[in-house]
């Protein structure tokens, strides 16, 4: 069996305002892998002083799972229904779970004032049927909560979950990992084992996987037995996997195992009954006119 089973290239996706992204998951021929539904890269992009707002990501709702927002460069600020207010930078993370229902926005307000360079990644994990109408709830973290190591050439950060025997700090409702690989040339890393399925996702740089070659742009799903990567020059490599939860369905920002649920998300979103941040209300993203999923028969 090859190590790589499936290789993902990013398609480039407007967010509105001239923001492009390297959408990865979901894949038609890989919806997700482990618990993640979802998985974004933003940039790296050169946003000029005195940026126009309508490049920002305006009140937009989000139900079943939780956002994981972790920048490799730049900042942004978060807002959300619940009352938080929190820039995110280099080497942090914003973790927000949307339970039931939550609605917030990502705001480039550091670059409208004095430019920026920004670039990160912006990953969905889906909830456990039992947890998809949880309370909502927001969570930032850096320092201890995401612990560093560093040896022969691999500096790595943990993002969230368990590996490289250590724990992240963020709540996580199902078993997962994800951190963040620096690698110097012809440094190797382990992928974490014990997890059903597992990712390799190429930032900048490329790297070698069994006898295949992983450029920037590109995730690798690899095989159970697969343990290591190693770089064929400088590169940021992300690695994440867990349990897989079974089939979610997706309509715009909502995720569930449900159907029905999210046509009730759509229309409570049509109909006003989602609470914008109450510190920025004043206006909001519309829901598309894509057709919505058709309902469960009876």
């Amino acid at each position: 069996m090859p190590l790589v089973e499936l290789e993902i290239e990013q398609r480039r996706r407007s967010l509105g305002g001239g923001l492009e992204v390297g959408r990865v998951l979901p894949f038609a021929r890989r919806r997700m892998v482990g618990p993640f539904v979802f998985f974004d890269h933003m940039g790296p992009i050169d946003l000029a002083p005195g940026t126009h707002h309508g490049l920002d990501v305006r009140p937009h709702p989000h139900i079943g799972l939780s956002t994981i927002t972790y920048l490799f460069a730049g900042e942004v600020m978060h807002r959300d229904s619940i009352g938080s207010e929190q820039a995110i930078r280099p080497s942090e993370v914003n973790w927000m779970t949307a339970g039931r229902g939550i609605t917030h926005s990502e705001r480039f307000e550091r670059a409208q004032r004095v430019g920026d360079h920004l670039h990160g990644i912006q990953a969905w994990v889906a909830l456990p049927v039992g947890d998809e109408e949880a309370e909502p709830s927001f969570t930032h973290h850096e320092g201890a909560d995401l612990p560093q190591w560093s040896s022969d050439g691999v500096h790595g950060q943990l993002i969230a979950g368990e590996a490289y025997g250590l724990r992240a700090g963020a709540r996580t409702h199902s078993p997962l990992f994800y951190a963040h690989l620096d690698l110097e040339a012809g440094a190797s890393a382990e992928i974490p084992a014990g997890h059903a399925e597992r990712a390799v996702y190429v930032a900048t740089g490329s790297v070698e996987l069994g006898d295949r070659t992983v450029a920037a742009g590109r995730m690798a799903v690899v095989a159970g037995h697969a343990s290591r990567l190693r770089a064929l020059e400088r590169s940021t490599v992300m690695v994440l996997g867990g349990a897989p939860l079974g089939e979610r369905f997706l309509y715009w920002n909502f995720v569930s195992s449900s159907k029905d649920r999210l046509i009730q998300a759509a229309s409570d979103w049509k109909a006003g009954r989602m609470a914008l941040p109450p510190a920025d209300h004043e206006e909001f993203i519309p829901l598309p006119d894509d057709p919505l999923p058709s309902p469960t028969p009876m």
